[in-house]
């Protein structure tokens, strides 16, 4: 299926579209007061993948300073100062490609745990604006398994993407300033196609269709992302953003796609 043509992107200028993106996460926000006992209950799956993510996280912690080690041994017979700045900096890069993961597989094993929870959320937006044009009906199992074939595709882009950023971010300076920004525009826009899964399918779009169509629009696109990166950046961020981030999704959709983003 064709993907529609999405509206020229509103003259703002780049910076005013990027927050324009962080404002949708902020309305997102907004329907834990309208729709208090829908967000909680898709806290619910958060919480379970999040668990799970914590621990792997914490383990990553503990073990950092042996995996720096490991991965310098060309620095054993070096001076102990030159050494210790040597592996903080591997450390730091371990952390960081560890965040970048465990980021993007976090919303993809939520997604796919919570996909009753998560598409409720996302149709109750739609229909406080007036419904979903084009929608086709998708079969349980068969918007399941779209969902996990989607998700793996992204987690490996963040993989394919992330072990660069990991070798970058041994570069003194360069590794701990420009990497983690660069890392953020990365992770905010796999997180902003992955959460946007759920209104392209109900419309019968794919994957390809959904990043054709975001790009259209990158800055607002990367303000959600990035927004929503760094929430899940902060302990438990995760955990009570996630519903708010599936509402702020289907905005971006909605936006995307030229279809009203007011309540009527």
């Amino acid at each position: 299926m064709n993907a529609p043509r999405s509206i020229a992107a509103p003259v703002t200028g780049a910076v005013g579209r990027f927050f324009s993106g962080v404002g949708l996460l902020l309305r997102g926000l907004g329907l834990y007061v309208r729709s208090p006992g829908l967000m909680l209950l898709g806290i619910v799956p958060a919480l379970i993948s999040g668990a799970v993510f914590l621990a792997a996280f914490a383990a990553l912690v503990y073990f950092v300073d042996d995996l720096a080690a490991l991965v310098t041994p060309f620095a054993d017979d070096w001076s102990t100062t030159v050494r210790s700045l040597v592996r903080v900096i591997a450390g730091l890069a371990f952390l960081g490609l560890g965040g970048l993961l465990a980021v993007v597989s976090f919303t993809a094993v939520t997604l796919v745990i919570g996909d009753p929870f998560y598409e409720k959320i996302s149709e109750r937006v739609e229909e406080g604006l007036g419904g979903t044009p084009g929608a086709v009906e998708v079969p349980f199992w068969a918007s399941l398994r779209r969902s996990v074939a989607d998700s793996l595709r992204l987690v490996g882009l963040s993989v394919l993407f992330g072990v660069p950023l990991f070798a970058a971010g041994f570069i003194p300076l360069v590794g701990q300033t420009v990497v983690p920004v660069i890392g953020a525009a990365v992770g905010g826009w796999l997180l902003a196609v992955e959460l946007a899964g759920a209104p392209f399918s109900r419309r019968g779009l794919r994957l390809p269709d959904r990043r054709s169509i975001l790009k259209a629009d990158r800055p607002t696109t990367l303000g959600f992302g990035v927004a929503v990166f760094l929430c899940f950046l902060i302990p438990l961020g995760a955990v009570l953003v996630m519903p708010a981030a599936v509402a702020g999704a289907t905005l971006l959709t909605r936006r995307s796609l030229g279809q009203p983003v007011e309540e009527r």
